[in-house]
């Protein structure tokens, strides 16, 4: 059980969290505020967490946030908690994709570290200025793609970096869902609203809401660069704006060939996301719906059940466990993993200290990214399937 807890009377004084977005009928909100609490390094304090003034201050209230503290804005925020000599330290961007960019520039400019759901932004443009922003301002930023934080993932990276599975030669991603199946959008359900309008999701809609997810998890594993793609964004739902779903081919830096398939169309998958990589020693598999175990294939020799805690764990897994072997951990701890990861590096920069090699978490690089894969992603189905070049 290596994620330490610290709170305001042992160890280090938890940091002072603010929210914008995440209010009262929101879905992610609440599971970052649980994730920013497990490891008792974060205290919410401070919020903007609706569009609408009186739904963001009774949002607020709900959640024993002080009056003061409560805001009908993102601007209003960002001003009067850097003013404040308690003001927050960092804060965690919930808001439907097209409000990541400019929430983000304001609190980045006032000086507070940020924590931002992905995709980091729905342009290009706008994610290189983020990345220009970060830079100058040396504040710490957070993208949480929450996957990388399970410890059997950190286990496959950790495999694939030791050369146990030899040259990679194939990566193979899929995340399958169901969940819109049916126009859920117009039921009046805002999770499926926001997410299939353009407006709001930007120019993808499952490559954006989940592909991402099932994109960044293969690069965090394998280590490896996306040089071009060939995809096919397709919409089945009978008027529906964005993609749903979505089957990519990839060509990696150095000759690793890959594929992709996200889709919200799936009928009987829950959420079904699955990484497998092959290399010239050996192969992995892990599926998220199973997070606590990971196979290994060595070339030749029988196949292998590692599992979280168990034997054959490597260091790089253990220090995420927070449980023994057998207790189940899953969705909320491995966002609470990029959660603590944070708080670690935020520390550091307020010190003054270099960072711990060991604390990883996807950085502003890892957005922008996100956004580029996107983005090639679309202009590719758009062009019938022609292979485009990351840039």
């Amino acid at each position: 059980m290596a994620i330490e807890a610290s709170n305001e009377t042992g160890g280090h004084r938890r940091i002072r969290l603010g929210m914008v977005g995440g209010g009262q009928g929101a879905f992610i909100g609440a599971v970052h505020r649980i994730a920013a609490r497990i490891d008792d390094q974060f205290e919410l304090v401070a919020g903007a967490l609706a569009s609408d003034s009186f739904r963001s201050k009774a949002s607020a209230k709900d959640l024993g946030i002080a009056d003061d503290r409560a805001y009908g804005s993102f601007e209003e925020m960002a001003k009067a908690e850097a003013a404040r000599s308690d003001g927050i330290e960092a804060v965690s961007i919930v808001t439907p994709n097209h409000m990541h960019s400019p929430v983000a520039k304001a609190f980045l400019e006032a000086g507070i570290h940020v924590i931002c759901d992905k995709p980091l932004t729905t342009t290009v443009a706008e994610a290189e200025e983020l990345v220009a922003l970060v830079r100058k301002t040396g504040r710490v930023f957070v993208v949480t793609h929450n996957y990388t934080g399970y410890p059997m993932v950190r286990q496959a990276r950790a495999m694939v970096a030791n050369g146990d599975l030899g040259e990679i030669r194939l990566v193979q991603a899929e995340y399958p869902q169901d969940w819109l199946t049916e126009r859920l959008e117009t039921s009046g359900q805002k999770q499926a609203a926001w997410r299939t309008d353009p407006a709001r999701s930007g120019a993808g809609g499952c490559i954006g809401d989940i592909g991402t997810h099932a994109y960044n998890l293969a690069c965090f594993v394998t280590g490896l660069e996306l040089d071009e793609l060939l995809a096919q964004l397709s919409t089945f739902v009978e008027g529906r704006l964005l993609d749903d779903d979505v089957q990519i081919l990839l060509r990696w830096k150095g000759g690793a060939k890959g594929m992709l398939w996200a889709s919200q169309v799936a009928v009987g998958n829950e959420n079904g996301l699955t990484l497998r990589v092959y290399g010239s020693k050996g192969g992995l598999e892990w599926t998220q719906e199973n997070p606590n175990q990971l196979w290994f294939a060595p070339h030749g020799r029988p196949k292998q059940l590692l599992t979280r805690g168990g034997a054959g764990a490597l260091v790089e897994a253990g220090r995420v466990t927070r449980t023994p072997s057998g207790h189940p951990e899953g969705y909320l701890e491995g966002f609470a993993t990029i959660y603590a990861e944070a708080a670690r590096a935020i520390r550091a920069a307020e010190t003054g200290r270099k960072q711990d090699l060991a604390v990883i978490f996807p950085t502003i690089e890892d957005g922008l990214a996100g956004v580029k894969f996107i983005d090639a992603a679309v202009r590719s189905s758009a062009s019938n399937g022609a292979w485009v070049r990351i840039t």
